[in-house]
């Protein structure tokens, strides 16, 4: 891509505040970026080549919304946990292994995208991020969901085509988490924590495709207090 496309590119971001350049092959992040910082609210560099985000990402202070779909990241700059205004993140379809340990300084974080990468743990950082809405995880190399998942603030957790075979029952205690996605994984029906139906929030339980037939699920203790919050909700929604 010649520079006057990319001169126009940064013209019309300056003054729309948004900076949008997918599919066209990119193999860095646009340094020439950096004279946008104070104007910059939303970065798509989606459908590109990009292996490095520079540290330079954690001076857009402004920043609300960034994608980068379809890259080929592998790690992620500490300096990106910088921004206290990012609201929206999606990193879907990259080989991101793990999260900078910082991750939990992004306050204002409200959707986290994360399909289709190398993660092979429920990131414990997450549990930090106190406005989170929407975690999507799916497609990734998850085993296990471990203990600091009670502390997750979310409302949506989607699981869907991992190899877990294990939940723990942390999971019960999530205050806001109403739908939780479970298909395509390694569940034995014991492995289930009941309390999921019984005693938590939870009123969405997708859990197709595991190692047990779904009519088994209603026969387990709790089930009909899970039908009783998914009625209500499908109720207030109808």
């Amino acid at each position: 891509m010649g520079n006057s496309a990319l001169k126009a590119h940064l013209e019309t971001a300056q003054k729309t505040g948004v900076f949008q350049l997918t599919g066209k092959g990119l193999t860095e992040f646009p340094e020439d970026l950096q004279k946008l910082t104070s104007n910059l609210r939303t970065i798509d560099l989606s459908n590109n080549k990009i292996e490095l985000l520079p540290p330079l990402i954690g001076k857009f202070s402004f920043l609300k919304s960034l994608a980068l779909n379809n890259n080929k990241l592998t790690a992620l700059p500490e300096e990106l946990c910088k921004l206290k205004k990012l609201e929206t993140l999606h990193l879907n379809g990259n080989h991101l292994r793990q999260l900078p340990t910082a991750f939990g300084q992004l306050s204002a974080l409200k959707t986290l995208s994360l399909s289709g990468n190398q993660l092979r743990t429920v990131p414990t950082q997450l549990s930090g991020l106190r406005q989170l809405d929407v975690v999507d995880l799916s497609k990734n190399q998850i085993q296990n969901v471990p203990d600091t998942v009670g502390e997750l603030q979310a409302i949506e957790l989607n699981l869907n085509q991992n190899q877990i075979s294990q939940i723990s029952v942390q999971i019960s205690h999530c205050p806001r988490l109403k739908v939780l996605r479970l298909e395509e994984n390694c569940l034995e029906l014991s492995m289930l924590p009941q309390s999921i139906l019984s005693d938590s929030q939870i009123s969405l339980l997708a859990v197709e495709g595991n190692l047990f037939e779904i009519k088994k699920l209603r026969e387990l203790e709790g089930y009909d207090k899970y039908m009783e919050r998914f009625t209500a909700t499908k109720k207030k929604f109808a």
